[in-house]
């Protein structure tokens, strides 16, 4: 947790500090990183900054110092975040099929965050058990306390800013389940496919579940096809970004097959590796390329092993693809994914999903 220690009052105690933090630097796994930070603060010290801005940084940077500590023990679990209304009393098929989503994913191996308030969000929260899930809640002058499944537990988080909130949800998260919610809910509906759209989240499964027979996101679905695909807004590809379904056993199905093949990927300069948990034949290789070259700026999809930029990385030693990917076409990357998900590649990987 966040630690207020006082001695960071006292200005000659903090140069001290700071001249210890530097000379420790070559020897700290990521002290280049922790040298820009330092000369970013140094920058702005040396610029006209009001009080106001340095509450927001000091508390932006505490919310995500208590985030870090938190999540690190389990990072190598992955973690599904569930948006929904705080407003779903619990007689409501809503809250029920939440509760039974966050239990089915818990005991396939996954963990569960929510913004540990009411609602489904308290459905998250119940289904999971406290101990496999998170609550992330907001710190409001009138709402919201955290609910009973999640408040006290040490994975329980007290956020300041919106914004900081928002960062953990999805940084942490291998998966999206949203269920019907309101203003809030759409917010985190269009941020999650902003950023997935864009790039600057996933590739993940988002996936919008509904109770049996509802009409909540099959009506916003007719909406985004008629007001954004038909005027040429989105591409027809962006579609591919979420699932829509009222059936559990297929909302649970989108996030577990996601990583059957796929464990992740990350950009190596201008070329995307995709880590795979078992190696492709040739033959599934070049069925990639006859069928996905649009993809790609240059050259082919090819086998990899990790790059030099990721000897030191614990995915090392996981077979990889690498191509040259436009950064432009997401919805069609991950119609990619679920092409390699869907070949005869097979591991003892392939049974926990939830492992990353």
């Amino acid at each position: 947790m966040v630690k207020n220690n006082a001695a960071f009052e006292d200005p000659k105690t903090l140069q001290a500090k700071i001249l210890e933090l530097l000379d420790g630097l070559p020897t700290v796994e990521h002290g280049q990183w922790i040298a820009r930070s330092l000369a970013t603060l140094l920058r702005i010290a040396h610029s006209d900054v009001e009080r106001l801005d340095w509450k927001i940084l000091t508390y932006a940077l505490q919310d995500m110092e208590q985030g870090f500590e938190i999540f690190y023990p389990y990072r190598h679990v992955r973690k599904i975040t569930i948006f929904g209304s705080a407003r779903t009393p619990r007689d409501r098929p809503e809250y029920d099929l939440a509760v039974r989503f966050a239990r089915r994913m818990t005991e396939y191996g996954f963990m569960i965050i929510t913004g540990a308030g009411g609602g489904i969000m308290q459905a998250g929260n119940e289904g999971a058990t406290t101990e496999r899930s998170f609550g992330l809640n907001i710190q409001l002058p009138f709402e919201q306390t955290s609910n009973p499944f999640i408040e006290g537990d040490p994975k329980s988080i007290n956020f300041k800013y919106f914004f900081t909130r928002k960062l953990f949800f999805l940084k942490e998260s291998d998966a999206l389940a949203l269920f019907p919610g309101g203003f809030g809910t759409q917010d985190e509906t269009f941020e999650s496919l902003t950023l997935s759209q864009t790039g600057k989240y996933g590739p993940a499964p988002i996936v919008l579940i509904d109770r049996p027979g509802g009409h909540y996101w099959k009506d916003w679905d007719e909406y985004i096809h008629r007001q954004l695909l038909a005027r040429g807004l989105i591409s027809d590809y962006d579609s591919s970004l979420y699932t829509i379904t009222d059936n559990l056993d297929v909302a649970c199905e989108a996030i577990r097959s996601f990583y059957r093949v796929y464990h992740s990927s990350r950009y190596v300069g201008e070329q995307l590796a995709i880590r795979l948990k078992c190696e492709l034949s040739d033959e599934d290789v070049e069925y990639l390329n006859a069928n996905f070259s649009d993809l790609l700026i240059k050259g082919r999809i090819e086998k990899s092993p990790a790059f030099p930029q990721e000897l030191n990385d614990e995915t090392m030693d996981l077979p990889r693809l690498a191509l040259y990917f436009n950064q432009r076409d997401l919805g069609r990357l991950y119609q990619l994914i679920a092409t390699i998900n869907q070949l005869g590649c097979q591991s003892p990987e392939s049974e926990h999903p939830e492992q990353k």
